[in-house]
């Protein structure tokens, strides 16, 4: 009696590798629309392919294959530390753990100190505006003063103490001379006795050729009325003009660098009830600013 011969088994793959093969082509279709859509940082992902390297690689000296290095030809395996190398990969590991640790905290403390930095820059903005002020009128007023010193001894040598008043300020050295040893009453021309003491003034100017130089003629709150001025005001820029005029003629001074101005009565220097206060009021100043000052 003939055996009956045994089904044979279809041909082609079973059905459910077919539902398994579009299982994995739409996952790996997923995870392609994931990397697509993310961004990339090169250089971590340098960093991250260095770390591998290192903490995986078997080989020696940062041998790349196994021809690389101790040759196998020569007897000697390269994966004879391969037990130390993955004892050493959690170790390896936990440093580097350890490491990013560490620089997350230096961050965060550099981040602090600088908002705490800024924080007090701003409230402490004032003070610090208010030294730098200070200390620049300090070393104004210093170079004033100096420059003060060397006036007022070439003034002494001149035997002109009496007729020129030296003060200074943060700004400037004034010369003050007396109304009255310059002009007559009422006049803004230059008495022939006081063009020494003009003289002198101009050489010590010429001294200061390059500095800001101005002239400011000031009189007394008496009222003035005559031909030539009608008040204190005319008169007392007439008499600044009258300098200014003198001084350019007679020496090497460069009148873009002299102001003048007059006055008047405004900015007296003694009490206007006294005749001894009203004869100071009367007078000329001749103010050299110092390099350091606003109007340099």
């Amino acid at each position: 009696m003939a055996k009956k011969k045994e089904d044979e088994p279809p041909k082609g793959s079973p059905a459910w590798m077919a539902t398994f093969s579009d299982l994995m082509n739409l996952l790996l279709c997923f995870f392609v629309l994931l990397f697509s859509m993310s961004s990339v940082d090169a250089e971590k992902y340098q960093q991250v392919v260095n770390s591998f390297a290192e903490t995986f690689s078997i080989f020696q000296a940062g041998g790349n294959f196994v021809g690389d290095g101790v040759m196998v030809s020569n007897g000697v395996s390269q994966l004879s530390e391969l037990s130390t190398y993955f004892e050493s990969m959690g170790t390896a590991q936990d440093a580097d753990r350890d490491n990013e640790d560490i620089e997350t905290n230096s961050k965060s403390q550099e981040n602090d100190t600088t908002a705490n930095g800024e924080n007090a820059d701003d409230s402490s903005g004032g003070e610090s505006a208010d030294e730098l002020k200070e200390e620049l009128e300090a070393k104004q007023l210093a170079a004033s003063e100096a420059l003060a010193e060397l006036i007022q001894e070439y003034v002494s040598e001149s035997n002109l103490a009496n007729e020129i008043d030296i003060d200074f300020t943060s700004q400037y050295v004034s010369l003050t001379m007396n109304g009255a040893l310059l002009f007559d009453s009422g006049s803004d021309k230059i008495k022939e006795d006081a063009i020494p003491v003009v003289d002198k003034v101009g050489q010590i100017l010429e001294r200061y050729a390059t500095s800001t130089i101005e002239i400011e003629g000031h009189t007394d709150n008496v009222p003035i009325h005559n031909a030539n001025f009608a008040d204190n005001d005319e008169l007392s820029s007439a008499r600044a003009r009258s300098v200014f005029h003198y001084l350019i003629e007679n020496t090497v001074l460069d009148p873009a660098n002299i102001k003048h101005a007059g006055r008047g009565e405004y900015v007296p220097i003694a009490d206007n009830s006294t005749p001894e206060g009203r004869a100071k009021n009367r007078r000329v100043e001749v103010k050299i600013y110092n390099e350091l000052s606003d109007a340099s």
